[in-house]
């Protein structure tokens, strides 16, 4: 099903009527959802929950460009600092309409920052399992070829899971590879040098040039222990690369690397959240 726009005098939204499954049930995705007022808003989003019923789907879910390989959540509470880089904008009046439109939020997120200086102050236990190297900087698409590939078996349980082609991946972060710090970026590899994990930071351009914050954006782990020894070793280069602060991006309430933001004295400073509403009713 091909993804629809709808547009009115101050606002403008897409529909994405193939989304991931919510619930078990198939589900439709609003995103790029812009609006001036909140009556241009509300037309909008009626146009789109009609169409997706007219197409036989009985739920709909959003802010998501059609997955969350792309760009989705509400900003929900904020303490009014810049953004981060790649960070979602805030929609305060888009995340009006949605309320008042019948939505509940059905997944909840975090950023929450911490000075490096207080961070990495304990190794994780020693283990044989794998060992944790930074990117020698060479090869980034053979890179995110391994990525790829790591990602869609780490990522495949999660809630509001959908697949994506491998070519519509590197399209997505091949771009992305400019801004990469080879020092920020982490492996975890077995004995026999497969894949255990990975993890992804960046400077947060969106202070500048020359930033003073540096972003823990993402990673993935298929061995247990590996997404704390690599959290380990970003948290340390950073602050011996002359980073201040830590920013641990856009976490799931429930995930583990929850109980490591706050182990670390992490303190949250943006809270996102994804909507929901079934549209038998």
């Amino acid at each position: 099903m091909t993804e629809q726009v709808f547009k009115t005098e101050g606002a403008r939204l897409t529909l994405y009527p193939d989304g991931p499954a919510w619930e078990g049930a198939p589900a439709a995705t609003f995103g790029a959802f812009s609006c001036k007022t909140a009556a241009a808003g509300a037309e909008v989003l009626a146009q789109a929950i009609a169409s997706a019923r007219a197409q036989g789907l009985r739920q709909i879910i959003g802010p998501m460009d059609g997955d969350t390989w792309h760009s989705y959540r509400f900003v929900t509470r904020t303490d009014g600092s810049p953004a981060f880089l790649l960070e979602p904008a805030p929609n305060d009046i888009g995340l009006a309409v949605v309320k008042a439109a019948g939505f509940r939020q059905i997944s909840s997120y975090f950023s929450a920052r911490v000075p490096l200086a207080q961070t990495a102050l304990t190794a994780p236990p020693a283990t044989t399992d794998f060992t944790v190297e930074t990117w020698d900087g060479s090869d980034p698409e053979a890179l995110f070829h391994q990525v790829y590939d790591l990602s869609c078996s780490a990522f495949s349980q999660n809630a509001f899971y959908k697949p994506i082609s491998r070519a519509a991946f590197l399209a997505m972060y091949m771009p992305l590879v400019p801004m990469l710090k080879r020092e920020l970026i982490f492996f975890a590899r077995r004995p026999d040098a497969s894949l255990a994990g990975f993890l992804f930071g960046t400077p947060n351009y969106a202070e500048g040039p020359s930033p003073s914050g540096v972003i823990l954006k993402t990673y993935a782990s298929l061995a247990r222990g590996a997404g704390q020894h690599m959290a380990y070793a970003f948290h340390k280069a950073a602050a011996a690369a002359g980073y201040a602060t830590a920013i641990h991006a856009l976490i799931h309430d429930d995930n583990l690397s929850a109980l490591r933001s706050a182990s670390e004295g992490a303190e949250v400073f943006r809270a996102y959240g994804l909507f929901g509403r079934k549209l038998d009713g």
